[in-house]
């Protein structure tokens, strides 16, 4: 790493940086079997900066039988409910604590803004983990009054328990690292469950570092071990894994479709947050200048690397020209640079190969007759960068319009009505976001029911909240994350029945 950026950041994210990265597999951090190693790139500049263990099927099969150890071996499964509270809460302070360091090995390792990481990935982090400690104590059964109709004459007493589901492999991606692995973690432990993380190849810095907090937190070795390496080796040995009895994974639809063919064989429980093709309905009585803000901020947001991003702009006809005009004058004037840069509004995306997909969508859009507003390709030489990108001219039935790009890049739609909004919001096979526009909430809570998404904003974009459940309609996923339903993909209900 050079000396301009070593200066840029904290001594602790330089000494961590600067010490051998090993994996966490029960109380020993270890390398991969056969001594395998990845490198992590950092995205502003392309160069080489870290390596990690490229762990193999043999090194999650280790850390699978220690997680199965210590779910039904260890202290773990004789500590009470509170005391599982008090270490997710003493996780929280740790990740608080450490914040700063976090962030910018976030932003190494990502290319986000560290300014963004600190305040947005670390912050939401440690509100997530204190929210979820306090449900370690509140997961409940109920009593039930029961009649069998061929021996009416027999009195039973009958409840239910909620009972942790198991080990737990959790496989998250690389747009918001630490994050996720929070929105996995958090959940598991406060059930009951042990957990096998598996970060991303390209952003695995800090689930290590978080593996190390995990244990100075107290939590007991093996409740939580974190493999690094390649989806198609490391990921698909975990989904496929007979000792895990769930799997939560964050990803792209085409990978959560592999991910649960992997676990149907061996009836392995899967909850999965998948893709996004989210619409932004504008309609005519909105702000055009507030409405091109909001739809900057949807789509911009972190490279537009976001399973909800904003990336499908639909305008009522009467505003179109001048939202996307306001639009384009945003994203012309938007700073790009590296994610330690506190003046940078935009950093690069998180690989190369992200890089080209998205420029690659560019030029199909492109080629099918659409027009660049503003944007239209890489910025630079040197790291992944691509401009924001507004096109317009779009037809619906286009690649840019139907399939994920996952970058800074919006198509803009006019439309006649609210039943066509409607209709061409639906339109795709994703339904994880989407979010309206208007000061008219009579219209708006009328087209509520009508738009197909896990989460629908209203005059605002991708705010979430640790209490309010997420998760997609369609092919954007199975199951919730956060709030109460989070726990109910990591625990079984048992019904007892006792004559008396």
């Amino acid at each position: 790493m050079d000396m301009t950026t070593r200066h840029l950041i904290s001594d602790a994210a330089n000494a961590f940086l600067a010490a051998p990265k090993r994996m966490l597999i029960g109380a020993d951090w270890v390398d991969a079997a056969d001594g395998a190693q990845l490198d992590v790139r950092n995205p502003a500049t392309g160069e080489v900066f870290a390596q990690v263990p490229a762990g193999k099927a043999a090194d999650v099969d280790r850390a699978v039988r220690a997680a199965r150890a210590a779910f039904e071996e260890g202290p773990w499964p004789a500590m009470s409910p509170v005391q599982r509270e008090r270490l997710l809460l003493a996780l929280a302070d740790k990740v608080e604590a450490n914040a700063q360091e976090l962030a910018e090995l976030e932003s190494l390792d990502n290319g986000k803004s560290v300014m963004l990481a600190r305040h947005v990935d670390m912050a939401m982090a440690v509100d997530f983990l204190r929210y979820m400690a306090g449900w370690a104590t509140k997961i409940e059964g109920a009593t039930h009054d029961v009649s069998v109709p061929f021996i009416p004459q027999a009195k039973f007493f009958a409840w239910t328990r909620r009972e942790p589901v198991g080990v737990v492999g959790a496989i998250i991606p690389w747009n918001f690292p630490l994050l996720m692995a929070a929105w996995k973690i958090g959940p598991a432990l406060a059930a009951g469950c042990t957990v096998v993380l598996k970060p991303a190849e390209e952003t695995p810095l800090t689930a290590l570092r978080l593996g190390q907090l995990i244990l100075e937190a107290g939590i007991p070795p093996g409740v939580v071990n974190i493999v690094t390496g390649l989806g198609e080796t490391a990921g698909a040995a975990l989904a496929s894994h007979p000792g895990v009895a769930k799997i939560a994974f964050t990803g792209s639809t085409a990978v959560g479709k592999l991910v649960q063919r992997a676990a149907i064989e061996n009836m392995t429980r899967v909850s999965l947050e998948l893709g996004g093709k989210s619409p932004v309905i504008v309609l005519d009585d909105a702000d055009p200048a507030q409405a091109a803000v909001g739809a900057a901020q949807a789509i911009f947001f972190n490279q537009g690397q976001v399973c909800t991003a904003g990336s499908r702009l639909y305008v009522q006809k009467k505003l179109f020209d001048k939202v996307v005009s306001e639009l384009a004058s945003i994203a012309n004037a938007m700073k790009l640079g590296p994610g330690l840069d506190p003046a940078s509004e935009l950093g690069p995306l998180v690989s190369e190969v992200q890089r080209d997909r998205v420029c690659s969508y560019i030029d199909s859009g492109v080629g099918q007759g659409a027009k660049v507003a503003s944007g239209g390709g890489r910025s630079g030489e040197k790291g992944y960068f691509v401009k924001p990108t507004v096109l317009v001219d779009v037809r619906q039935d286009m690649r840019v319009v139907q399939e994920e790009i996952f970058g800074p890049v919006v198509v803009a739609l006019p439309y006649d009505d609210i039943d066509e909004a409607v209709r061409l919001a639906n339109d795709t096979p994703y339904g994880l976001g989407a979010s309206i526009w208007s000061n008219d909430l009579a219209r708006v809570h009328r087209m509520i029911p009508r738009i197909k998404a896990g989460t629908v904003w209203v005059n605002c974009h991708s705010m979430l909240d640790a209490s309010l459940p997420f998760g997609g309609f369609k092919q954007s996923g199975i199951g919730r994350e956060m709030g109460r339903a989070a726990l109910d993909m990591f625990t079984e209900t048992k019904s007892v029945m006792m004559a008396v």
